[in-house]
């Protein structure tokens, strides 16, 4: 499992120019490098960046619906109650992120991964998600519905009370998931691969979404 890249790493890391202005919508941001700054209730829906860094960057409320984020590194930053629907996610990396109380429903994920990243209580409903990797993550009370997950893993990644309903999955292979927490939509699994030990824990919701009684006879 490759390790998460530094910021020296990145191809373009030479061309990086601290960003010392505000956010604005539609506006495209180049080779800029977000370091140690607060947004509050910024608004740059619609804005483009690409090639760019973002570290120790905190964003709390406002709105980047619609932003578009192509070969982006992102490490320890916080978006907390933000705006983030629509969004599309290519060839980026989010490292140490925390996700709190955000809208990303109708999101794009292509070709993204995140490391040791929290998402709390994040709506991702009818998102697409596709070639995507949670390492050592944590998901909680994420809701999923009518999302498509195709090519997706979760290793190490614990799963709580995630809500899967009418979610279209393909080869989603749930089987290094440290703990695998499904509130609801446990038919959506039919196109995910899990474990033998997973398969034993779940078997009693299984059961109840087939509408099987279980009952040991009486010896």
């Amino acid at each position: 499992m490759p390790a998460p890249r530094e910021i020296d790493d990145l191809p373009y890391a030479e061309y990086l120019e601290p960003f010392d202005g505000r956010l604005e919508p539609e506006r495209r941001h180049d080779t800029a490098h977000f370091d140690g700054t607060g947004f509050e209730d910024a608004d740059c829906g619609g804005a483009v960046f690409t090639e760019c860094a973002f570290t120790s960057v905190g964003f709390t409320g406002g709105r980047a619906d619609r932003a578009r984020f192509n070969d982006v590194w992102l490490h320890t930053v916080r978006w907390v109650g933000t705006e983030l629907a629509e969004t599309e996610w290519l060839d980026t990396e989010t490292v140490s992120g925390v996700f709190a109380g955000v809208e990303m429903f109708g999101a794009r994920l292509r070709r993204a991964t995140f490391h040791n990243c929290k998402f709390d209580s994040v709506n991702l409903r009818t998102a697409a998600l596709r070639e995507v990797r949670f390492t050592d993550c944590l998901l909680r009370d994420v809701d999923l519905g009518e999302a498509a997950l195709t090519d997706v893993a979760f290793p190490g990644t614990v799963l709580e009370g995630v809500r899967l309903d009418r979610a279209r999955l393909d080869r989603v292979d749930l089987r290094d998931a440290a703990v695998l927490g499904i509130a609801s939509g446990y038919e959506a699994l039919r196109g995910a691969v899990i474990g033998s030990a997973q398969l034993l824990e779940l078997a009693p919701a299984f059961a109840r979404v087939l509408g099987v009684t279980v009952r040991d006879r009486d010896r």
